[in-house]
This record gives structure tokens, sequence and C-alpha cells, in this order.
């Protein structure tokens, strides 16, 4: 039975309208997956050595910091791990044993690349332990029960994904615990650290994560299978409705219009919302690049562009993906193209204008810092909205936003693929920025982006007539794209 699902796993890949896309993604991806698994080797072998030269103990170095480790883990698979699913109504009317049907499911996340790449740094790690005198069984234990905990991170990720508000909980739990510790106020990794090192120095200690796993399958899979039926997910939670006009949108007419059903699919729908945590999250982007002097200098426009277009990247992204569920009414209707397309604009500019604005307490480390991030504004707007837009007439990946199975919809809104297709759209101020650098000065650097944004912005009608064309060549494929719900 296995091996029929994968059979059908693979026929719905390549029979995908969006199969050619799917293809050069996955191998972009399997590129950065190749990257990120070198640089998990690397750390992994060198890590020992770091921490000798800083006459630190590494075992139990590492030890303390695996708190951090795995929330971060949990973190990052909350925003970015998909959950693996089966179309499961076509296979609950063929003889196919339930059990069956959910043990495939969880089985597909074991092999996630989010469980297996933390092995390329904890196997090298420990081999290099071995070379240095530690004892090898205690070592094989040790990475027995870090992996039970990676896997139990796994399997967290699964239930939890139902629970709205988590990745903010557990952000906010990760930043407390490591302020505390900076500020010498409390020190979680006095507690943590004996129970990691334990599975060291404690004989059959390591048996706890495992157990503690092995009851965590099985609940996940007495709870999926429990709920595995037809009209699964049928019945719907009554609220009290609430009608929302936007009357004040009626003066802009055919525009305003638009704008009103935008505003409303983003304030509805789980997916959507969001579009809007996702964008307050980018604000703080730029702490990571600003101040840091351990960097390329061109850098700085990247956070800059980063900070004032979170919404521009993971809602931008997904257009026209976000009308998929009533497109085929949509195109029956006599709108312009037009229209829709600059109430997208517009959405994204008020957006953009909105996140520039409270990007100002970058003001606290300077006049030139906040300055970068208006002109990443500026460029967003000139440049990088028409991209966006123009992308979404080869977005050929509909949205269920009924579908309100994780707390980030049918699908991660924030995910690999997306910000890979982001990476077009910074390569060119990166290029402007460091050429003004490189012949001149950071005013240079700065106006030779700004100046882009400004004659996006001069040459719109131009462009959107480009795109307008684009969409009506598009128009059909993406009808038949959107019909597919798998």
């Amino acid at each position: 039975m296995i091996k029929k699902f994968i059979y059908l796993e693979w026929k719905a890949f390549i029979r995908s309208a969006s199969f050619g896309k799917n293809l050069t993604m996955k191998i972009i991806i399997g590129f950065l997956m190749i990257y990120f698994s070198l640089i998990f080797i690397g750390m992994g072998v060198g890590a020992f050595y770091i921490l000798k030269d800083m006459k630190l103990e590494p075992l139990r170095t590492v030890n303390r910091f695996l708190i951090y480790y795995f929330l971060f883990d949990l973190i990052v698979r909350l925003l970015l791990q998909s959950i693996p699913v089966l179309n499961i109504k076509p296979l609950l009317v063929l003889p196919f044993k339930k059990p069956t049907i959910v043990h495939f499911s969880l089985g597909k996340t074991v092999l996630s690349f989010f469980n297996w790449v933390h092995a390329l740094f904890f196997i090298p790690f420990s081999v290099v332990l071995i070379l240095n005198g530690y004892d090898v069984v205690e070592i094989v234990f040790w990475n027995l029960g870090i992996m039970a905990i990676i896997y139990i991170n796994n399997f967290l990720n699964i239930i939890l994904s139902n629970i709205d508000k988590l990745f903010a909980l557990f952000a906010a739990l990760i930043i407390a615990l490591a302020g505390a510790q900076y500020y010498k106020l409390f020190d979680v990794t006095v507690f943590t650290t004996p129970f990691f090192q334990g599975f060291y120095d404690i004989d059959g200690l390591f048996l706890i994560p495992i157990l503690v796993l092995a009851g965590l399958y099985a609940f996940t899979f007495k709870y999926f299978k429990a709920n595995l039926y037809l009209d699964a997910g049928l019945s719907v939670k009554q609220d009290i409705a609430a009608t929302e006009n936007f009357s004040w949108l009626n003066q802009f007419g055919t525009l305003g219009t638009f704008l009103k059903n935008d505003i409303k699919l983003i304030k509805r729908n789980k997916r959507s919302k969001t579009t809007i945590f996702m964008s307050v999250l980018f604000l703080f982007y730029g702490f990571i690049f600003f101040g840091n002097s351990h960097q390329p200098a061109a850098m700085q426009i990247f956070a800059g562009i980063f900070v004032s277009g979170g919404f521009l990247f993971v809602f931008g992204q997904f257009v026209p993906s976000w009308d998929s569920s009533y497109y085929q009414l949509l195109m029956t209707q006599n709108v312009p193209y037009r229209g829709y397309i600059t109430s997208k604009w517009w959405l994204i500019v008020i957006a953009t204008f909105i996140s520039t604005i409270l990007a100002s307490f970058y003001l606290l480390y300077g006049w030139e810092t906040y300055l970068t991030i208006v002109v990443g504004a500026i460029y967003n707007i000139g440049v990088n909205s028409h991209l966006v837009l123009l992308g979404g007439a080869f977005t050929k990946t509909p949205i269920d936003l009924s579908n309100a199975g994780g707390a980030f919809g049918d699908k991660k809104a924030f995910n690999v693929s997306a910000m890979l297709l982001s990476l077009p759209k910074i390569f060119l101020p990166l290029l402007l920025y460091w050429l003004g650098l490189h012949f001149a000065d950071k005013t240079v650097a700065l106006s030779l982006v700004a100046g882009a944004g400004v004659l996006g912005f001069i040459f719109k009608e131009k462009v959107f007539s480009l795109i307008e064309k684009r969409y009506k060549i598009e128009k059909y494929s993406t009808i038949s794209a959107y019909k597919q719900k798998n």
C-alpha cells in the first residue's frame, strides 16, 4: 500500500498544472538544501575546535545552549515546515485501511529536510568528540536522545499547527529567556544543561525523550485516525455575522470595489491575516544588519528593502492566487484588468508606506539608517511592486482560504518557495548600491537605488500595460490551473 501511495503522489506532482514551476522550484530548493547541509557539516566539524580555542568544554557548552536550539527549531517548523497531506477523500471509498493512510502521512514528515539536516551537525560533531577521547557508547546514547527531541518537535509541529498565535508565543518565549539570561535575571540553562548532559553522563536517561516520542507518535496517530472520515470538517463553527461596507471607498469607483474586496479578504481569512503578522515581523529584520560591522556594506540596502517591503513579499507573491476561489467568476464580469491590477498595486503601496512609518524606531541607529529604509521603500513602490504583479501572471497555485487546517492555512503563508521567488527582486538594488559604493560613496549608492524606484513610478502606466497584456495571455491557463484542487 505504501508503494501505491508513493506512486499516487508522483502522479499528482507530474500532472499538476504548475508542474514546470514545481520542478524548477524543487531543483532550486535542492541546491539550497545542499548548501545548508554543507554549512551544518562544517559547523559540526568546526564547533569542537572553536570551543576548545575559547577554553570551553565542547560537549557541555553545546548542551548548555540546546534549549534555545530546540525552541528555535520549533519556531522555524511552525513558520516554514509544510504538513504533508494526502487527498484522502478518494482513498476512503477504496479498500485502503485507515491506519495505512495515517502511517504514510506521518511517515512523510519523518523524512523531512527539517529533521535529518540536524544529523549533519550532530553526527560530525560526535565523530570529532570520539576522536578526541569521548566514550563511543555514551556519545551514541547522547545522539539518540538529541534526535528523539528533534522528532518530538516534528510531531509537536503537526499537532500545534491547528492553534493560532503559537509562533508568536514561542518567539516571545525564546526572546524572554535569552533576555533574562543576558541581563542575569534568570538563567534557564542552569536547569536544562544537566538534563542534556545527562544523556552522556547518566545511563538510560536518553530513553526518556525516546519514550516521549513514542507516546507523541501514538497520540498523533490516534488523533488523525479518529478524524479520518469523509465528512470531517464539514461542520462549521457558527459566528455572529458582521457587515462591513467600507462605503468611503466608493468614491474611487471600480478601484474602490477591488480594494474593499481585498481588505475584507485580509480581515476574514486565517491565511491572509497571517500576512499582516508576517509584515510586522519583517519590521524587525533590520536588527540583523544595521549596526553589524562584520558584513558587506551593500547588505544595508538589503535590510532596507525587507523592512519596508514585508507586505509586498508575503502578500504580493500570491497575487492573484488570493482570488483563486472565485477567479473564474471574476473573469466573467465586465471588469477591466487594469483596475484589478491597480487595486493590488495600491494595496501594496499603502502597506509599504505604513511599514516605513512604523520603522521610524530605526532612527535610534541614526538618520542614515532610516534613510536607507526610506530608499528601500521607494524602490519597492517603483520597481518591486511591478515585479510581484508581473510574477502574479505566472502564479498558478490556488489558495484555499476556507481551509483553516493549520496556523498558516492550507499551506504555509510564509514558505521557502515564496522567498526564492523574491531573490531576483533583491539582486538589482544590491548591484546598484554596490556600484554606488564602489565608484563613489553612500549618498550616490542610495541615489541610484532611489532613482530606479522613481523611474519605475514615472513609467508606471507603460509597465502596467505590459503586465495587463501578460495577464490576458495567461488568463485561460490560470483559470484551468485554479480549477485543480490538489
